[in-house]
């Protein structure tokens, strides 16, 4: 599996300095956000300010994010939100990325109203290039498990999306292992990993994420099985905290991928 950091996990530390710490402290791969480009934007770079960066850098993009709300839009916003979408899908293509992201929508709606939407931006996705993982959100009213999230990929059916597994999520809203062992190979479009804290969870609160080893999450048997699901590709480490914010970037980034390699099949 390739090891990467999403830019989530250093949120207060400079897109060009989270990039040299990534490549400094021996992570793989980098998953960028919306936001990244949008503060570049409100900083008054260039229109191509992060693409310059990451090339520079050298580092393969693992996953491209898109600005979530787009299942149940309608009007000016959907029209926006479809065009952030193409947006992404070329940003990521652009950068060799071979798939996007996005979050479900947070609020309630109507399942078919929703299959259609992915159906619709996985069009927008399969003409970039790429392919659309979706993550259901622990925290979500509706789409906050991992049963619902398949009955809606199922429902959708388009062959350029997939489900994302979030331990963090998944763990969160009381998956288990055998949950897991239940999802097809085919289904699996992308990784992204953290711990769950053993106590103190808040409603609504989603950046209380943790390095592997320090929560409830059993790794080991997570990684195994989604390894014996035939899934080799990137697992991005995406554990966004205050208490991590506050810190050097470069000891959080060490100390995570210690900890992540400690918990990966032998």
């Amino acid at each position: 599996m390739v090891l990467a950091l999403h830019t989530w996990t250093l949120d207060t530390t400079p897109l060009a300095e989270v990039l040299r710490v990534i490549r400094t402290t021996g992570w793989e791969a980098v998953e960028l956000r919306r936001a990244d480009w949008t503060r570049a934007a409100e900083a008054g770079q260039p229109a191509d300010h992060v693409e310059r960066l990451v090339r520079a850098s050298g580092l393969p993009v693992a996953c491209v994010g898109v600005e979530l709300g787009w299942m149940w839009a309608e009007g000016d916003e959907r029209r926006r939100l479809l065009a952030v979408f193409d947006e992404q899908c070329a940003r990521a293509a652009a950068l060799g990325c071979a798939r996007v992201m996005s979050p479900v929508d947070r609020g309630r709606g109507d399942v078919a109203r929703a299959a259609a939407s992915v159906r619709e931006v996985g069009e927008l996705a399969a003409t970039r290039g790429v392919r659309l993982a979706v993550e259901f959100n622990s925290q979500a009213q509706q789409l906050n498990a991992l049963a619902p999230m398949r009955e809606l990929l199922a429902r959708a059916a388009h062959p350029a999306v997939g489900l994302l597994l979030d331990t963090y999520h998944l763990w969160r809203s009381g998956a288990t292992l055998a949950d897991l062992a239940a999802v097809a190979p085919a289904e699996i479009a992308y990784v992204q990993f953290s711990d769950v804290p053993r106590s103190g969870l808040e409603p609504g609160q989603a950046t209380d994420r943790l390095p592997p080893g320090q929560g409830i999450v059993p790794f080991r048997e997570f990684f195994a099985l989604v390894a014996d699901k035939g899934y080799r590709d990137v697992v991005a480490y995406e554990a966004p905290h205050p208490a991590a914010w506050a810190r050097p970037a470069e000891d959080v980034a060490r100390e995570a991928l210690a900890a992540t390699r400690a918990v990966l099949p032998r």
